[in-house]
């Protein structure tokens, strides 16, 4: 990086964006009624942020497809590269939808498997396919998505008028001549059924021969699973990730991790395995995994004790040890009956360089730095004025909610939701305050809440060892209401060039840009 983009970095990192509506999908009217089964469990862009996938709990998996970029012509990374700017704001149209699982049971546990999608992975792309795997809590599915051009049957080449008109050969039963002529000169003995392989067709054609024309109306999407990857998970699947080498992908269950090949699908290898002998000594279970964005040899996986573990595939077949673990320590006389079970972590990302993990627990954001396990580089509390109603939130089982999180292509901010259909956006780089509040709705009112560090920073490359505060309030929205803890925002994605956000608030899906 030259010194240009370091300092263009650095101003972009201490200006706090400006959040704007830019689009919603499936919007409630007032009073309407949700279904279950149109819930929002999953969201993810593609590599190249011009497509977009959602999963719902009906099983189906929604695409939208970017629409903004089409209209300046040439290829959107040419553009990127000639620092072209793009006057108009991200905008998506929906593109196709599909039933990607159904319900089903299983009858030797009697086990009743929900068709919900727990996870949605884009895959590479391949002669204008588009490639993804989504998955349940039991089975993974490999789906092509592809244009397929409506071919119909119309008109014939020739009408029979016409051809009557010009001459059509009379049969040897019905011909008064001997020798029987044709509209282009060709003459003719025999009835055409008894033709030998020595006929060959004049070059003027037959007027007669009526051909029917096959044209192209339309193309429609067509998606087609090619692979499904089963029975390899005894307990519920809560992450798959795809690999750098785009070969291979891991799927992960609260005690174990497989590998799979794509183009395997009745054999996966089990990496990962923290099933004690004895299920009475089972003290924590694997929460979130996923592969380096760079390194194909290695990934992290979190538990429900808050820590997360780094290992490499190289040092042996079964990875029973890890290389790093990075787990921060409890302060003296904090713990709680509550500690453990805020400590879970919910969800884990890798920053694109890969340098930093992002973990989401049930109180706050970690981002921690791979080459430093003592500790997280900084803390960000996204509701800490939820930490005296802790005791109502386990009576109404809204502690055990799983929050996913987000970082910037950049890896200048990070993101995540919280109650009221609320979410939080924070600046991570060294310095930075910037703390935003938005509601998921079409005006998101923003406000700005300038935090300080609560110890001393400790400089470490681009970032200092630093917790910084959200807004501490005392448990009501941007409204002056008290938090609604029936709607909240779980799942969100940031674009993957872009400061764009799209997240799911229940049913719809509304999406932000800065």
């Amino acid at each position: 990086m030259n010194g240009g983009e370091e300092v263009a970095k650095a101003a972009a990192a201490e200006q706090p964006l400006e959040w704007k509506f830019s689009q919603v999908f499936g919007e409630r009217t007032a009073g309407e009624e949700v279904q279950e089964v149109d819930i929002i469990s999953v969201i993810e862009f593609d590599k190249t942020g011009d497509n977009l996938a959602t999963g719902d709990r009906g099983g189906r998996v929604v695409l939208f497809e970017r629409m903004d970029t089409r209209d300046h012509g040439g290829c959107r990374r040419d553009l990127e590269r000639m620092d072209y700017t793009m006057s108009r704001h991200p905008e998506f149209r929906y593109k196709t939808e599909f039933q990607s699982h159904e319900p089903e049971f299983d009858y030797l546990k009697s086990l009743e498997i929900e068709e919900k999608i727990n996870k949605i992975r884009w895959c590479q792309t391949a002669n204008g396919a588009l490639f993804l795997l989504s998955t349940n809590d039991k089975t993974i599915k490999f789906w092509k998505v592809q244009e397929k051009k409506v071919k119909k049957v119309c008109d014939m080449n020739a009408d029979r008028s016409t051809g009557l008109a010009n001459g059509i050969v009379s049969s040897p039963s019905t011909s008064t001549s001997s020798s029987p002529y044709i509209a282009n000169g060709s003459c003719s003995d025999r009835s055409f059924s008894s033709l030998g392989y020595d006929f060959s067709f004049p070059s003027g054609g037959i007027a007669s021969l009526h051909l029917p024309v096959v044209t192209t109306h339309e193309t429609s999407l067509v998606a087609r699973c090619r692979r499904v990857y089963a029975h390899a998970h005894d307990y519920h699947i809560n992450s798959i990730s795809n690999n750098s080498d785009g070969e291979t992908f891991i799927s992960a269950d609260d005690l174990r991790i497989n590998l799979w090949n794509l183009e395997i699908s009745n054999q996966s290898f089990n990496i990962v395995d923290v099933k004690p002998a004895n299920m009475e000594d089972l003290t924590e279970v694997i929460t979130s995994a996923e592969f380096h964005p760079t390194h194909c040899n290695m990934l992290a996986y979190s538990s429900s004790k808050g820590s997360i573990r780094l290992i490499d595939l190289r040092q042996s077949a079964l990875c029973d040890t890890h290389s790093k673990l990075f787990e921060e320590q409890e302060a003296p006389g904090s713990r709680s009956f509550f500690t453990e079970i805020i400590a879970s972590i919910s969800d884990i990302k890798f920053a694109k360089d890969g340098r930093h993990i992002l973990s989401r627990d049930y109180m706050t954001l970690k981002l921690w730095d791979i080459n430093m396990d003592s500790g997280p580089v900084a803390t960000f509390q996204v509701h800490e004025y939820l930490r005296p109603k802790l005791c109502d939130l386990y009576e109404n089982d809204s502690i055990f909610d799983k929050f996913e999180c987000c970082l910037s292509g950049d890896g200048l901010r990070v993101a995540t939701g919280s109650y009221s259909n609320l979410f939080r956006v924070f600046g991570c780089s060294e310095g930075s305050t910037e703390a935003t509040t938005l509601e998921a709705s079409k005006n998101p009112m923003r406000r700005q809440v300038p935090t300080t560090p609560s110890r001393p920073s400790r400089p470490l490359g681009t970032l200092s060892r630093v917790v910084r505060r959200g807004a501490d309030n005392s448990g009501v929205d941007t409204n002056g209401n008290p938090f609604d803890f029936m709607t909240k925002l779980l799942h969100l994605a940031w674009h993957p060039s872009e400061n764009s956000l799209a997240c799911a608030a229940s049913n719809s899906l509304y999406m932000y840009y800065a």
